[in-house]
């Protein structure tokens, strides 16, 4: 008898630790966040019979609807967002235990009948029930969402046991340090740290973790992951689009805050943590704080360490598309950031002298994140003084999105009678080598945050290292105004800072 072939990610997935009954709390239930990413991500992990047996959905939202209401809106976002075509004998048992509550988020009395409807469920289901929060709204409620489930009682419910509620809380964690600390302050009012998944959502990328895995799991690489070996490392968070309809949303937010601090920084911690102790959650989670708190303040200025731009007028996607100053909702005259490039060092015994370079952008050539370390020139002059050899540095990149896989650049002969030398790449690719089907990283994240494991979310301590480094980079854009930034067509790879920031040292930006 023929046994099916299964796919490889989901071979993994199944030896997942067992998921506790749970009942799921999203609040902003009806945003674009719950439609695109959450109520996919449930479909397919009930597809791939990962969710608890007795699993309860409830969508808490400010605008009255119907469960019934919410159902179908919920089926017509699986339809249009799943990776996968759903079938109702996944859905209908979802369906069945979904429910819809409305309430304000500071009205005390709707979150009690938030616990009072959960213990119902409880008592339905004969059995205990862990809740999990997940808290897709905009920042400016966070506190009074906390605050509220301190009130009701839901924060301590079963506090001390594996059923304790766990909150999942979206970013963006503060605008600055001390935005930052305040949240801390009003989640540490009514939770522990281990109820708290701040999450990320590029830490549940496929190729992400497999970074950890190519370091430690490959005798080959980590001996060379060091100021030994390593020229620079550049990490890229390119996008092709502009602001679009968020114009309003980008102007309070900008480059720095929308992708460096938060996106780009978890990135370079997992790329240059030291190896855990083990694969526990605060061991991994000790480590990335530990390269945050070794990076070396920025310089700022000119000459310095930060640079910024907007994009103007150009040719995206073969298309004429107007620059950040023309594009809706935008204040005229405005000196938000379109794109922003930082020099880091890490001054630990590992990376002393080594720069890490990150930069990201809107409007750039394409769309595209990836982790690119740059490896020495070897020594000597063996290859030197002949246009023949044609040595470039050896590179290992990993491509997160959208082309998810691993590139190593090496030197290679080219055929023929003479030692001809030229750059060679070599590659393997997520969707040939696993096949496309490769789950979402939501997936990842909301079976994680279920069965309590913190490792790919972010702690407290960790965000406010993070904003300690940049605020005084915002700060001191935001006194300059449009003093000091620097412009980029659209549809090109950057601002001319942005190069000169890389050739300081000696270096180029690679393009993917």
């Amino acid at each position: 008898m023929n046994t099916p072939e299964r796919h490889p990610f989901l071979q993994g997935l199944s030896r997942h630790r067992g998921a506790p009954p749970t009942v799921l709390v999203i609040f902003g239930a009806s945003g674009d966040l719950t439609a695109r990413k959450l109520l996919p991500a449930l479909y397919n992990l009930a597809a791939d019979n990962l969710l608890p047996a007795d699993f309860h959905l409830i969508g808490f939202g400010r605008s009255p609807l119907p469960d019934d209401e919410f159902r179908r809106s919920a089926a017509a976002s699986i339809r249009e967002f799943s990776r996968r075509a759903p079938e109702d004998g996944i859905w209908n048992p979802i369906a069945a235990h979904t429910r819809y509550l409305a309430g304000g988020y500071d009205e005390a009395a709707a979150f009690t009948r938030l616990r009072e409807l959960i213990d119902e469920l409880e008592r339905v289901a004969g059995r205990e029930l862990q809740t999990l929060c997940y808290i897709s709204t905009p920042p400016t409620v966070f506190r009074p969402i906390l605050e509220n489930l301190g009130t009701c009682g839901l924060a301590a419910r079963r506090r001390g046991t594996a059923l304790a509620t766990k909150v999942v809380i979206e970013k963006p964690f503060g605008r600055d340090l001390a935005s930052a600390r305040e949240l801390n302050r009003a989640i540490a009012g009514v939770l522990e740290e281990r109820q708290v998944f701040r999450i990320d959502h590029y830490l549940g990328k496929e190729t992400v973790q497999d970074l950890l895995v190519q370091r430690f799991a490959n005798a080959i690489f980590e001996p060379l992951w060091n100021r030994n070996y390593v020229d620079c490392v550049q990490l890229t968070v390119a996008e092709e689009v502009g602001v679009g309809t968020r114009g309003g949303y980008y102007e309070q937010s900008g480059c720095l805050r929308d992708m460096l601090q938060n996106h780009t920084m978890q990135l370079l911690a997992l790329t240059a943590m030291e190896p855990p102790v083990s694969l526990d959650a605060e061991a991994v989670r000790d480590e990335k704080v530990k390269v945050l708190q070794a990076i070396r303040p920025l310089r700022l200025g000119p000459g310095g360490d930060a640079v910024r731009a907007q994009y103007t007028e150009g040719l995206s996607g073969g298309k004429r598309v107007p620059g950040y100053l023309a594009e809706n909702g935008i204040r005229p005259g405005s000196a938000t950031e379109t794109y922003a490039a930082v020099r880091l060092f890490v001054d630990n015994w590992r990376w002393a002298g080594v720069p890490f370079y990150l930069r990201s952008g809107k409007r750039l050539a394409r769309r595209v994140t990836e982790i690119a370390i740059r490896f020495k020139r070897p020594p000597g002059a063996l290859f030197a003084g002949s246009d023949q050899y044609d040595l470039a540095p050896n590179t290992l990149a990993f491509q997160i999105q959208p082309d998810e896989g691993m590139t190593v650049l090496l030197n290679g002969k080219i055929p023929g009678l003479e030692t001809r030398i030229q750059p060679v790449k070599m590659r393997y690719g997520y969707h040939t080598t696993f096949g496309s089907n490769t789950p979402e990283a939501y997936e990842r994240l909301v079976l994680d945050a279920i069965v309590g494991d913190g490792t790919l979310f972010i702690r407290g301590d960790e965000a406010e290292t993070s904003w300690r480094l940049y605020t005084p980079v915002l700060e001191a854009w935001a006194a300059a105004g449009r003093e000091g930034i620097d412009a980029y067509p659209a549809g090109s790879w950057g601002p001319a800072c942005a190069d000169a920031l890389l050739a300081a040292h000696g270096h180029e930006w690679r393009k993917p």
